[in-house]
């Protein structure tokens, strides 16, 4: 996500630092690589102009030029001018007063709507929402069973009358089976086009005259770059949309329209989509995106997740496990299996502060490493999970076979547990005296 944006800004950010004091020179040479970085990354040129307008306004000022640290007050500046540009704040899904919540969902073909429409459903799914699924994209071949099939992977009812019906009606239809079934949200999945045309949208006017929907969220697909921009004054002239999607952020993708489509609909973007497992979804903060593109990271976002992946009555089990040192190979791969569970590790390591983007791109995260220790621990006997000492060569041989791996890798896991065996001891002890607490709060071993 912005490998090559967060780069081109530290490269020029580095430049500023290296000089102890700056003149009004310096900075408008480094504006200059700001403005073409943020071009380069299909930012929309009006919103670049005003950027660096802001930017440049600011920072020959007083707060920079006299102070001790110029280069870094610049970087605040651009971090301070870069949330401002993307909303300032987290713009919230609007929850009706009176049930259900009606979620338009609208956007081109090939955004992503009936994928995200269904995320979106199991995300407040899991909030104690009770959420219906509407299929009203009657064109696409095998657009309604594709949400049938989403629908029934994440236990989450569909409404549909095939393709047959208008559209229209499957939308009222839809949303009185919600009211009849007790659904507190629906989300209507309407039909995408290849390009904009007048038919489409006349009949998502009258789908939103029809539901009158709480929210309307415009899904688009961040890889079409500057084309993003149009699609959404397209959509919002029409249907005057009440947030955005955006879709494929996980992707080789140059991050422009996330920084461009929020100042030039003045429409909020609420959620991204960050991969294609039914929960690689986020809803969209500004400060924590620019602090993700500028390398400061993203601990707050980190920790949400390590608090979805964690489970208290595991962890106060684990750690009297470790205190007693009995903690075994099951229990290893549990912990695994939480972090897993906080999904890509790639991107989770781009939330820590100082891994600035760009920085793993060489050095890929092997996830399947992770697929052969759960193969290798289940291969092995009870016996053996409780107590790894006693696998001597002839038992790795058979361990080997069993889960398809190699001696060595048995070697390199049973070296890994007894590490992650000494450094959790470390960490309960730590945690456990005195009734302190760790500076994780609640979660007082690593990965607990």
């Amino acid at each position: 996500m912005f490998e090559s944006l967060g780069e081109k800004l530290n490269n020029a950010f580095k430049r500023l630092k290296s000089k102890g004091k700056l003149t009004e020179a310096d900075i408008k040479v480094g504006m200059r690589e700001i403005k073409l970085a943020l071009l380069e990354a299909d930012v929309n040129f009006k919103v670049v102009r005003e950027f660096i307008s802001a930017v440049s306004e600011r920072a020959v000022g007083a707060e920079v030029l006299e102070s001790l640290l110029p280069g870094q007050q610049v970087v605040k500046i651009v971090h301070e001018e870069m949330i401002r540009l993307m909303g300032g704040s987290q713009a919230k899904l609007t929850i009706a007063s009176q049930p259900p919540t009606v979620v338009m969902m609208v956007g081109l073909q090939g955004a992503g709507k009936t994928t995200h429409a269904a995320k979106l459903a199991n995300m407040y799914k899991k909030q104690g929402k009770r959420p219906l699924l509407v299929a009203c994209d009657i064109y696409r071949p095998a657009a309604i069973h594709q949400l049938e099939v989403l629908g029934e992977q994440l236990d989450i009812p569909v409404f549909t009358l095939g393709n047959k019906e208008s559209p229209v009606k499957i939308a009222r239809e839809g949303v009185k089976e919600a009211i009849r079934r007790g659904c507190d949200m629906v989300f209507v999945d309407t039909a995408g086009r290849l390009h904009i045309d007048e038919e489409l949208m006349a009949e998502l006017q009258n789908i939103k005259k029809e539901v009158n929907p709480t929210e309307i969220l415009l899904t688009i697909d961040a890889m079409i770059g500057q084309d993003a921009v149009n699609v959404a004054e397209h959509f919002n002239g029409l249907l005057d949309v009440t947030g955005v999607i955006l879709t494929k952020l996980d992707g080789d993708t140059r991050g422009g329209a996330a920084l461009s489509v929020r100042h030039v609909t003045g429409k909020p973007i609420k959620f991204i989509g960050v991969g294609e497992k039914m929960d690689a979804i986020e809803a969209f903060h500004p400060d924590r995106m620019a602090s993700r593109i500028l390398g400061m990271g993203d601990v707050l976002s980190l920790i949400e997740k390590a608090e979805q992946a964690y489970d208290e009555k595991k962890a106060a089990e684990l750690e009297q496990k470790i205190r007693k040192a009995t903690f075994t190979l099951d229990d290893y791969l549990e912990q695994l299996e939480q972090i897993k569970g906080m999904g890509n590790i790639e991107q989770l390591m781009g939330m820590i502060p100082g891994v600035k983007p760009g920085a793993l791109k060489d050095a890929k995260i092997d996830e399947k490493a992770m697929a052969h220790t759960e193969a290798i621990i289940k291969s092995m006997t009870r016996q053996e999970r409780e107590h790894p000492e006693m696998i001597n060569s002839s038992r790795k041989k058979r361990i080997a076979q069993g889960s398809g791996t190699s001696v060595e890798e048995i070697n390199k896991l049973l070296k890994q547990f007894e590490q992650m065996k000494k450094m959790m001891k470390q960490f309960a002890s730590m945690g456990g005296k005195g009734g302190k607490r760790s500076p994780f709060g609640k979660m007082k071993i690593p990965f607990g």
